[in-house]
């Protein structure tokens, strides 16, 4: 019992992390965006349920390169146990990145939009798994990875960060404690950044903040802007 005691206490630790890590929704944020956007239209029309809001915010959570980002992370971390095994060589993982790269995909769980450095939020939770969480392979994987892919992406020079970020740890400590169901992480994921983006919802309305108009485009301003990329890059 007191194993499990032990267990139970540090899977509510991991979901505190979660929680703690992921609520933060500042305007720039995919969901952020739709939820306070959603609810600022209907707010003087409707005067729209905001959870109801929130439900379609959580669709702009729906996919790899956001809120499955970890699940990504995870695949990729169980091909490579899968292909080179859980006592490969560095040398071995060395090769196993650069094929991956060569077939054209990305490493997931690298890189950041703002951040030019290691994630913090990576740092932490590594920092919890090397305390609590022992012999685990797929998270002894994550900690080589760290080492071994940043080099290799500075060599290649495609991104302005070759570092880890959260998503490259989030996904393996809930598969740690038994969480299986990848399709799962995302609604953890969902209650979390409900926190951060019900307040900005709320927020809106108390300020009585004008709505968001997107701007119209068209097929003159893509070719300049297509124009100006390609001279940029001469």
């Amino acid at each position: 019992s007191q194993t499990y005691s032990h267990l139970y206490c540090n899977f509510r630790y991991t979901i505190s992390l979660w929680y703690f890590f992921f609520f933060q929704a500042e305007d720039g944020i995919r969901d952020a965006q739709e939820s306070r956007g959603l609810g600022d239209v209907y707010k003087r029309q409707a005067l729209s349920d905001p959870y109801l809001a929130m439900s379609s915010a959580v669709n702009g959570l729906a996919g790899p390169l956001h809120g499955l980002a970890n699940q990504e992370v995870l695949r990729f971390l169980l091909d490579a146990q899968d292909r080179v095994g859980e006592d490969a060589t560095d040398q071995e993982l060395k090769d196993f990145v650069l094929a991956h790269l060569k077939s054209g995909r990305v490493i997931p769980g690298y890189g950041h939009a703002v951040l030019r450095n290691t994630d913090p939020r990576f740092i932490h939770q590594k920092r919890f798994a090397q305390k609590y969480i022992k012999n685990d392979p797929l998270v002894n994987l994550v900690h080589k990875f760290e080492e071994i892919v940043p080099p290799i992406l500075q060599e290649l020079g495609k991104v302005k960060n070759p570092f880890p970020n959260v998503d490259a740890h989030s996904g393996v400590l809930l598969y740690h404690y038994g969480f299986l169901e990848f399709e799962y992480y995302t609604v953890i994921f969902a209650v979390s950044r409900a926190l951060g983006c019900l307040s900005n919802l709320v927020w809106a309305r108390a300020l009585n903040l004008p709505l968001e108009r997107p701007n119209s485009i068209d097929l003159n301003w893509v070719k300049k802007n297509l124009d100006n990329q390609q001279q940029a890059q001469q």
